[in-house]
């Protein structure tokens, strides 16, 4: 029997569920150091430098308007019902203050970078960037902005924005100080020719409040960071006159396999061959091939 030339092609998904993984952010929930009330020191992030601008005289120095700090006990009505961990930091909404890290950032207690957070942008994979954020602190103003944001270092170390979300304090965003909103950052799968392809990756947290609208502070806490890829097939195996097809996807998610001998027929023209449920991330499928000098295959996610 002659073997038939066999083509995967790249997967339709209805919903573009990808296949995700966790990546660990050092001290991301603010849980170091450990401190009894606050503490300007986070560790592992490192604080925005103070500009020019910024006088010091005026009450604060420019490190206070950062920090960490404890929730209070489950019995005081100004608890973080939502708080990760025992901890949080805060972001005055003032101009520019803010704290970052990557691959070079530097703490409060080192002199060097220790290199902890090691992410990298790799080609093929789409990262999402999750940070809880609690708006409204200290009568902050209406309309005060917050930038997160995903970034690599050019070769002049300048941070480079890759995706950026921007918060705005509003009452119906923000109904209450005490609990926890999710914002996410969303880059979308990388490409090799990316410029940021292969570069280390950043986490920033950015308090872009214009000056007439300075005053309060957020809350961030358990800020999380997630890669993933594209439903994929392996190489198919041809034995027999059966083609054996593996599926690799996020565990649960539902494909129906379609077949044709022309690739340029419509999706829609293409013969059903099958529903697969993929319940552990990796799931089989067979085709019995005996008339087809070729055959293309496509996995096109369900609901």
């Amino acid at each position: 029997m002659r073997r038939p030339f066999l083509s995967l092609l790249s997967l339709a998904a209805g919903t573009g569920a990808l296949m995700a993984g966790p990546i660990t952010v050092p001290n991301g929930s603010f849980e170091s150091p450990v401190t009894l009330f606050v503490n300007t020191h986070v560790d592992c992030w490192q604080k925005v430098p103070k500009p020019d601008w910024y006088i010091e005289s005026g009450g604060y120095t420019w490190d206070q308007l950062a920090g960490t700090f404890k929730n209070t006990p489950i019995t005081s009505a100004d608890r973080i019902v939502n708080c990760d961990g025992n901890q949080a930091i805060w972001v005055f909404a003032i101009p520019e203050m803010g704290l970052f890290q990557d691959y070079d950032s530097i703490d409060w207690s080192n002199s060097v970078p220790t290199h902890a957070f090691n992410a990298t942008f790799e080609p093929g994979k789409a990262y999402k960037l999750s940070v809880g954020v609690i708006g409204g602190g200290g009568n902050m103003a209406p309309g005060a902005s917050l930038e997160l944001a995903l970034y690599y270092r050019d070769a002049a170390s300048n941070q480079v924005p890759v995706a950026v979300t921007s918060i705005t304090n509003a009452p119906e965003l923000f109904t209450n100080t005490t609990t926890v909103v999710d914002f996410h950052v969303n880059v979308p799968t990388v490409k090799s020719d990316d410029p940021w392809s292969g570069q280390k990756i950043g986490i920033r947290m950015l308090s872009t409040v214009t000056t007439n609208l300075q005053g309060g502070y957020w809350d961030l806490d358990n800020v999380r960071l997630a890669d993933s890829s594209p439903p994929s097939w392996t190489t198919p195996t041809w034995s027999n006159g059966v083609v054996t097809l593996t599926l690799q996807s996020e565990p649960g998610l539902r494909f129906e396999i379609v077949t044709s001998t022309d690739p340029l027929l419509p999706v829609g023209d293409w013969a059903n061959a099958g529903i697969l449920t993929n319940t552990t991330g990796k799931v089989s499928f067979t085709d019995t091939v005996t008339n087809f000098s070729k055959r293309f295959y496509q996995a096109r996610q369900l609901p």
